[in-house]
């Protein structure tokens, strides 16, 4: 499929009321609104074209980003082509899948975690700080906790709001999966005040970092 076919295809697959939603989530005018099971779809069409995802994610188009984290090949990439990817980012939803299918995959992703977290571009420092969030999942081997509260307590209530997001990951996560951290991870939550009236669907939990600790700590009993 060339680009050109595959843009012709996202339009066509478009709706308002999908560009309005994503409008609210903070996306730009560069986009078609195309539902995420029809960019799954025709991901799944496709299948993997590392050139012509390089091509799609070129267009700067939102959906057509979408398709092009799904059929690329993350080990393809060079590392001046991720770290450009990452600084490149402008929404959420591609920002959170090209941390989940893209960087996740890449050979040299723990040289950049560090980098990221301390860059100035606030997607770059939300992936940096997902794959912090990450590590800290699985264990947190070679991870100071302790300095990366001290951060957290310190930086994230002034941080941007990309950046937030996964900050407040990493926090919620301590918390949850390393119970000698639990009280002061549920302390600087408290303190900070971040999310504690975020909107919440029926069933979900809040993104607020003491409920969502409480919550997930409880589910273990």
């Amino acid at each position: 499929m060339t680009l050109s076919e595959v843009l012709s295809q996202l339009e066509a697959l478009g709706s308002e009321r999908m560009r309005l939603q994503n409008a609210k989530r903070g996306a730009h005018d560069n986009q078609y609104g195309v539902k995420m099971g029809d960019i799954r779809a025709l991901a799944k069409k496709i299948k993997s074209d590392h050139p012509l995802a390089l091509q799609l994610w070129a267009t700067e188009n939102i959906d057509a980003r979408l398709v092009a984290i799904l059929i690329m090949k993350p080990k393809e990439l060079s590392d001046k082509e991720l770290d450009e990817m990452v600084k490149s980012l402008k929404f959420s939803q591609v920002s959170d899948w090209f941390n989940s299918y893209v960087i996740k995959e890449h050979p040299n992703k723990t040289a950049f975690r560090e980098a990221w977290m301390n860059d100035k571009n606030p997607w770059a420092a939300r992936a940096g700080w997902n794959l912090t969030s990450s590590l800290i999942n699985k264990g947190a081997e070679g991870l100071d906790l302790n300095a990366i509260l001290d951060r957290l307590e310190k930086e994230m209530g002034s941080a941007a709001p990309e950046a937030q997001w996964t900050m407040n990951f990493s926090l919620a996560h301590i918390g949850i999966h390393h119970p000698e951290y639990r009280e002061r991870a549920l302390e600087i939550g408290e303190k900070l005040g971040l999310y504690r009236d975020y909107p919440t669907s029926k069933g979900c939990t809040s993104p607020f970092a003491p409920i969502w600790i409480n919550e997930m700590v409880s589910r273990k009993k």
